[in-house]
């Protein structure tokens, strides 16, 4: 009989990280795939899909929603959920209005004020969920019922902006190249960089990986979750600034049920809703996702709007589904 010690396997352990950080890829390559699929279908469907033009229009017409986006990948990377930030666009959006078109304060000014007060709003939302143990939910629902309500006491009614600034910016939407898509793409390399390549991104992946490893690990939980919030208060403000440049107005009722497109674009990007896995990069493609739907039914013509619902819904859901065979290969 031999006393030989057991042979070790290695190279199990770095196999098995291999595959959990492969495993963990397979979201968000779902999510390319579907883009590659839906685009090239589009450019074979209609003649002028690959124009420059098409593509302008693309990121110019969801803007708002891509904004909105990225600051909600941030809170779903953590573990949280935000349902204030469609109702912040639209306060955001007619207190920027009212302030230039009522009140004659210029834009230097009133859209530093606008995304002051959605940053301090989405603070505030953020310290009553870390300090107070409130479930996100229902601290974010009371928000857009707050924020939506605010927007209505400002104006009840659209207010049309005549400013030279907002002028200038659809002449150089028309000869160069849309505001509102370089607005978008400069807070999507901005946001790129603090995910990935500073301590506050590793903390939010941290805090949404596991709390309690964050905490033991040092990371400043409580202050990481009010930074979250207030960073999805900054886009939204951020976005409800674009809306006025997009539509040359505020509106109190701008971003209506955004923040439900917004969870979707970032759930179909690759971000999975538990939290500690997700990826900037794919919030935009889940964004790209719903342009290209929505092109391409402006392209038919014949097809309802309705229909965009309806294909993003049963995405979502695969998309769900999908994440939680994920969870289970972790689990197994």
């Amino acid at each position: 009989m031999s006393n030989a010690p057991p042979t070790m396997d290695y190279g199990r352990p770095a196999r098995a990280a291999w595959m959990l950080r492969a495993q963990q890829h397979v979201p968000i390559l779902a999510t390319l795939a579907v883009f590659l699929l839906l685009h090239a279908g589009a450019a074979a469907r209609y003649d002028n899909f690959l124009s420059w033009r098409v593509f302008e229009n693309l990121l110019r017409d969801n803007a708002v929603l891509g904004l909105a986006a990225i600051g909600m990948t941030f809170v779903i990377l953590s573990g949280g959920i935000d349902l204030s930030v469609g109702a912040v666009v639209g306060l955001v959006s007619i207190g920027v209005a009212r302030m230039v078109q009522v009140h004659d304060i210029s834009p230097a000014l009133a859209i530093p004020l606008g995304l002051a007060a959605g940053t301090l709003f989405g603070a505030g939302q953020g310290a009553l969920i870390a300090f107070f143990a409130l479930p996100p939910f229902l601290v974010t629902l009371a928000g857009l019922f707050l924020a939506r309500g605010l927007a209505f006491l400002v104006s009840p009614e659209s207010i049309g902006i005549r400013h030279g600034l907002y002028g200038w910016a659809g002449d150089v939407g028309f000869d160069f190249f849309p505001v509102t898509a370089m607005i978008f793409l400069l807070a999507l390399v901005c946001a790129l960089w603090t995910a990935h390549q500073t301590r506050f991104g590793r903390a939010v992946y941290a805090v949404g990986g596991n709390e309690s490893s964050a905490l033991l690990m040092g990371v400043p939980v409580r202050r990481t979750k009010v930074l979250v919030y207030a960073t999805s208060g900054l886009c939204a403000a951020l976005a409800g600034v674009t809306w006025t440049f997009y539509t040359n107005s505020g509106r109190a009722v701008a971003g209506e049920l955004l923040e439900l497109d917004a969870i979707a674009a970032v759930v179909i990007g690759g971000t999975l809703l538990r939290g500690g896995v997700g990826y900037m990069a794919g919030t935009l493609i889940g964004v790209l996702i719903f342009g290209i739907i929505q092109t391409s039914l402006t392209f038919e013509g014949t097809l309802t709007p309705y229909l965009m619902r309806i294909v993003i819904g049963g995405m979502l859901l695969g998309f769900i589904l999908l994440q939680k065979l994920v969870q289970y290969r972790f689990a197994g």
